[in-house]
């Protein structure tokens, strides 16, 4: 059996030789080694020695296989390295099934009988020397490759090459979307690397195949770990499944539909099968309705009026079956809205909110005034405050009411600056008296005469009089 270490690379490399039960030596490689493999399943079964199947399949690089006879009775085991006949030399490549299971997978791959070759021996050092060396120039010839191909100016994708296990031969496999005439590129190829050269166009799968990745499962490519043929697919298989028709979903990628999509589509087509047809019309006693959705997995059919298909109506298959048994006889079906409720349209509604740009703030700005309403008043204590009673929005206060009533308090009016805060204590009734008049200095204050008659004079008639003094009379 192969290595259970995982590297990236190909068949090429080898965790170095290693001994079989028989004393040989054999080079189990890591690269890809459980590339489109195939479980033995029939290899605890033990067959008798006459009807020993002698067929072998041998895996090349990356996912290239092909069927070969031993007719030397060589004994092999998955993992083996051997040489094989090729046209022209021979190549390099490692085992990958034996017994009774090849017979299997050649009918299965349609693969002739007549164009079988056979195996020559199990690979020596030298065959493995050789092998090796020409695996490590592959990457340095396709970039070189690609360079003469634009240099041409050829609208083709130089994807893989692979060297022959001998170095005669130089596979190059490349994608395009149109014929190329690479008569010229042939020229180029043979002269700059020296060797024969083979031009093999593959599709687009074959070279997702070939390179290989994670897919949006999270998982290896099918294409590149287990499926060998390649079925069609069409957007009609994403419509059965009830997916939306988008490519950069349904792609793969090679670029083409996903592969996958035919694995369940059988399973969609048998359950489709008990549906009424999708086109389906409703004659309703308030107009006519079409169907607008189907949920497979619910059994469950949307309809919607044509006037007015904002409000869906979802019905089970065995109610919508006997609305059209009616509607065939001539009559008319109830309203939706009388046989089920509406569904309100969730997705139309987070859709216009999610392509609203202000939708955070209009509702952080509805927080702010809610808190503003409930915020206590800091100012002062009101009269229901003191009474025990929650304090509300400011504008159930019955307060303001209350004060216009009271006719003790004229001053308000008279005094249009008081404290509209200092009114919420109770005083005692009494006559307003007028307020006094206030001296504009405060030098009158300490100055001013005892003489309650001289209060009003004028108060800079004391240093006038300091200044100029009254003159005496001389007559007297």
């Amino acid at each position: 059996m192969s290595c259970g270490c995982k590297t990236s690379g190909d068949s090429a490399h080898s965790c170095g030789p290693k001994k079989t039960a028989n004393g040989c030596e054999s080079v189990n490689t890591c690269g890809n080694s459980y590339k489109l493999s195939v479980f033995d399943w029939l290899s605890n079964i033990n067959n008798p020695a006459s009807n020993r199947c002698d067929l072998v399949e041998v895996r090349f690089k990356n996912d290239r296989k092909s069927f070969y006879r031993n007719v030397n009775n060589i004994p092999l085991h998955i993992g083996s390295v051997v040489t094989v006949e090729s046209s022209p030399g021979h190549d390099v490549g490692v085992v990958s099934l034996t017994g009774e299971l090849v017979k299997i997978q050649m009918k299965k791959k349609k693969f002739p009988e007549e164009s079988i070759l056979k195996i020559y021996r199990q690979a020596n050092q030298k065959d493995l020397e050789v092998w090796q060396e020409a695996r490590k120039k592959e990457d340095g010839v396709k970039l070189e490759a690609r360079k003469i191909a634009h240099r041409i100016g050829l609208e083709m994708k130089v994807t893989d090459v692979e060297y022959q296990g001998d170095s005669s031969k130089i596979t190059f496999y490349y994608t395009a979307d149109n014929r190329v005439d690479f008569r010229q590129l042939i020229k180029e190829y043979a002269g700059a690397f020296r060797t024969k050269i083979d031009m093999k166009q593959i599709g687009f799968r074959q070279e997702a195949a070939k390179v290989g990745g994670i897919g949006s499962c999270g998982r290896e490519l099918c294409c590149s770990t287990w499926l060998t043929d390649f079925r069609s697919v069409n957007t009609n298989v994403a419509r059965y499944q009830q997916l939306s028709i988008n490519p950069q979903k349904l792609a793969g990628q090679c670029g083409k539909l996903k592969c996958c999509l035919n694995y369940e589509l059988d399973s969609y087509l048998d359950a489709l099968s008990h549906f009424p047809s999708s086109s389906t019309t409703l004659d309703t006693e308030k107009g006519r309705a079409f169907c607008i959705k189907i949920d497979v997995f619910k059994k469950k059919m949307w309809f919607a009026y044509v006037d007015s298909s904002m409000a869906w109506y979802d019905f089970d298959i065995d109610l919508v079956k006997k609305l059209i048994a009616k509607n065939k006889k001539g009559e008319r079906t109830p309203p939706l809205e009388d046989l089920k409720q509406p569904d309100t349209p969730v997705q139309s509604i987070d859709l216009i909110q999610e392509n609203n740009v202000d939708r955070f703030e209009k509702k952080n700005r509805g927080n702010n005034r809610n808190r503003n309403q409930n915020r206590p008043n800091n100012n002062g204590q009101n009269q229901g405050a003191q009474q025990g009673q929650g304090q509300g929005p400011k504008k159930n206060r019955p307060e303001r009411a209350e004060r216009t009533e009271r006719p003790d308090r004229p001053e308000r009016a008279e005094n249009p600056n008081a404290n509209a805060n200092s009114g919420n204590q109770p005083r005692p009734q009494q006559k307003p008296q007028p307020k006094p008049q206030q001296p504009k200095a405060q030098v009158e204050k300490t100055d001013a005469p005892s003489d309650p008659e001289k209060k009003q004079q004028n108060p800079n008639k004391k240093n006038f009089k300091k200044k100029y003094p009254p003159k005496k009379d001389k007559n007297a």
